[in-house]
């Protein structure tokens, strides 16, 4: 599989970035076996039809289970369809934490992005407790099977799983590359169990930039990154790109 790098610029952006990205990486996303995928705000996504003719794909970074109705704010399937977007985060962390996001809903929303022919980067992660516990394979795998049980096994190869250590993140803990191993290993057991053969795709989200992307890319069940704040300059998210690419 050529290893994928996602961009998710979460709650920021412009489109001045936007098109100082795509001037950046879509000639890398040409050139190498890299698939470079753009997660932007719903409030950008129409923006993309200007860039048809590159080989940078499109994520929507949430949707609704439902195809319409009274919600206020959300964002239908069948819209991001309609905008030619092929990609959505589904559960990513802060949703799980912000806004209550539960494995159902996160199975839903899989669901309905599997219906019209988006390919789900279903997030999953432990907390701190969780992870001092000694229950974070738990943890993330039961999150990765409420998903696989509850799909036709024909569509499982279509869902990408991005590992999102909550831990780590503002607590001063580091996830290290072999911590990702462990984790990405276990998933990927995981999806075997349920789904016979399923060679499922793995992404890294924890804090991925420049310094460390080589060597989590060395690791041999990390199959790309899920890249946040790095991902809002466009030159450092190209060598970002660079070096996934190179890891080939």
């Amino acid at each position: 599989m050529d290893p994928l790098v996602v961009a998710n610029w979460k709650m920021n952006g412009s489109e001045q970035l936007l098109q100082a990205v795509v001037q950046q990486v879509d000639g890398l996303a040409e050139a190498t076996s890299a698939t470079v995928v753009l997660a932007l705000p719903a409030a950008y996504l129409s923006l993309t039809k200007a860039f048809d003719n590159t080989q940078i794909e499109w994520a929507g970074q949430n949707v609704h289970w439902l195809t319409s109705g009274a919600y206020t704010g959300e964002v239908s399937a069948t819209m991001l369809a309609e905008l030619g977007v092929g990609w959505c985060l589904v559960g990513h962390s802060e949703r799980r934490q912000h806004c209550a996001e539960t494995d159902d809903m996160v199975l839903a929303k899989t669901k309905a992005c599997l219906e019209l022919g988006i390919r789900p980067i279903v997030c999953v992660g432990e907390n701190l407790q969780e992870r001092q516990a000694g229950k974070a394979l738990e943890v993330v795998s039961r999150q990765l099977l409420v998903v696989l049980k509850d799909i036709p096994s024909a569509l499982a190869p279509l869902i990408v799983v991005a590992y999102e250590p909550v831990w780590a993140i503002g607590t001063g803990e580091e996830a290290s590359p072999e911590v990702a191993q462990e984790v990405h290993e276990a998933l990927k057991h995981a999806a075997r169990s349920e789904v016979k053969a399923l060679e499922l795709r793995v992404l890294y989200g924890g804090s991925v930039n420049e310094d460390n992307v080589k060597t989590l890319m060395s690791m041999p069940d990390v199959d790309g990154v899920l890249v946040g704040g790095a991902s809002l300059e466009a030159l450092g998210f190209r060598r970002i790109c660079e070096q996934v690419a190179g890891s080939v």
